[in-house]
């Protein structure tokens, strides 16, 4: 037992999207992680089910990053990116750029997936202003989508609890319907059903007027909210859309970058070319904080007019590009990059559908979930206690030696790159004990 971590008192700390008072009375203290296990403070190995948090997509504990953080840390501890700039910035940023598809020209760093939902926001409306069309002010997200948790994010975001408890958040914001069906119950990748959806977005261009609108912004898969798949055709349609009223469309890419699906950028695998995406999390393995906008070329030199002396966006964090988590980072795509991981979701991806989809008998189960390396498995609620099967079902996996994520009712996977067929095992044998054990 680490008696270390036992004996750190507890009250300081106000944790993030935690049950304080829970918690403190009986804590969960992770200690260490390599490959693809955490340490807990009990000594015992955890197997590591949600890469982090979504973030750490190559597994734990590389000393290539460790030394390159290190090394950045001794030459230069920091530089600001306000009139200034250094080499480890522009050459990530170039790499950045390389693995996106060829219309993405530029990336703003930012230092984390809500910087860069606001940021790419902000990019938006100054974008339709620099055009002549100040006018585009509206933003459109949708239900259940998790943006961050920025004033922006949550704005156009859709979680209810992530938005009640801050007031008006911003104006001019309408919501597309979410895209979970029950008819698309227990679907094995892409849903058949819900591509119609995303003809709303006409509906709310009926009522405000194309030219009022300035951005849409979606996950293309969205992830905090349980993994929901998007249905056939449903981002073509809001290219099409967008693309036919001027519209820009956002990816939030948070969670899907990196390799998440199979492919760097989900843009990619669903063959969809939006105006923006966003980043963060697998950016750096989740090492350092760290985020970037990825823009085409188009919106960048949009803004490219007036004198050379003029400062084109004023927009930017005191932490963007930061040379250690550039450092970080270009260890991380070396990593990805030698080791296959920005491709290996898509040879995992047929062996990890028939292990999650194997849970359905195993419980009180309404829906299964998946689609690269990512799985959800919804469960059935208990009358007036919405939640708490979920969370049974977490702390059951956690002293089991996995570790998954709970969101409402349904428990969310997405492990690390590195993952083998043995470690998929492992995972669902240890899933799929705690539902069947829990009443």
């Amino acid at each position: 037992m680490n008696q270390a971590a036992r004996n750190i008192p507890l009250d300081a700390f106000w944790m993030p999207f935690t049950a304080n008072r829970q918690f403190k009375a009986d804590p969960r203290m992770l200690v260490g992680a390599k490959g693809v296990h955490y340490t807990s403070d009990d000594g015992r190995d955890i197997l590591d089910g949600t890469a982090g948090l979504w973030c750490c997509n190559a597994g734990h504990g590389y000393e290539s990053i460790a030394k390159a953080a290190y090394n950045q840390l001794l030459e230069m501890d920091y530089a600001p990116a306000f009139q200034m700039g250094h080499p480890i910035a522009f050459e990530f940023a170039d790499r950045l750029r390389a693995l996106a598809p060829d219309e993405f020209k530029h990336v703003f760093f930012t230092g984390s997936g809500s910087e860069s939902v606001d940021t790419a926001l902000k990019i938006a409306l100054a974008y339709h202003r620099a055009r002549g069309e100040g006018q585009r002010t509206r933003l459109i997200g949708r239900e259940r989508g998790y943006h961050g948790v920025g004033f922006g994010g949550i704005s156009v975001g859709g979680i209810v609890n992530n938005r009640k408890n801050f007031g008006t958040m911003l104006t001019g914001v309408d919501h597309l319907p979410h895209t979970h069906l029950p008819e698309n119950a227990f679907s094995k990748g892409q849903p058949e059903h819900g591509a119609h959806l995303a003809d709303d977005l006409e509906r709310i261009i009926a009522l405000h007027g194309a030219e009022t609108i300035a951005a849409v912004i979606v996950e293309p898969v969205a992830g905090s909210t349980g993994v929901l798949i998007p249905p056939k055709g449903y981002l073509q349609r809001l290219r099409e859309i967008t693309s036919q009223h001027g519209i820009l469309l956002i990816f939030d890419e948070v969670i899907t970058g990196f390799g998440r699906l199979g492919t760097p950028f989900a843009s990619q695998k669903f063959g969809v070319v939006p105006d923006m995406f966003t980043t963060a999390k697998g950016i750096t393995n989740g090492t350092l904080p760290m985020g970037a906008v990825f823009a085409q070329g188009f919106i960048h030199d949009a803004f490219m007019t007036g004198p050379e002396g003029m400062i084109e966006l004023f927009h930017g964090y005191t932490y963007s590009g930061h040379p250690v988590a550039c450092a970080a980072g270009l260890a991380t795509l070396d990593i990805y990059e030698q080791n296959g991981l920005l491709t290996r979701a898509a040879e995992l991806e047929s062996y990890w559908e028939e292990k999650v989809h194997s849970l359905r008998d195993k419980g009180p189960i309404k829906d299964i979930r998946n689609i690269g390396l990512i799985g959800g498995v919804e469960l059935e609620s208990r009358e007036g206690e919405f939640g708490t099967r979920a969370y049974e079902v977490f702390l059951k996996c956690y002293k089991a030696g996995a570790m998954v994520r709970y969101t409402g009712e349904t428990i969310a996977m997405s492990p690390p790159l590195i993952f083998e067929k043995e470690n998929i095992d492992t995972l669902i044998d240890i899933l799929g004990e705690a539902i069947s054990t829990t009443a």
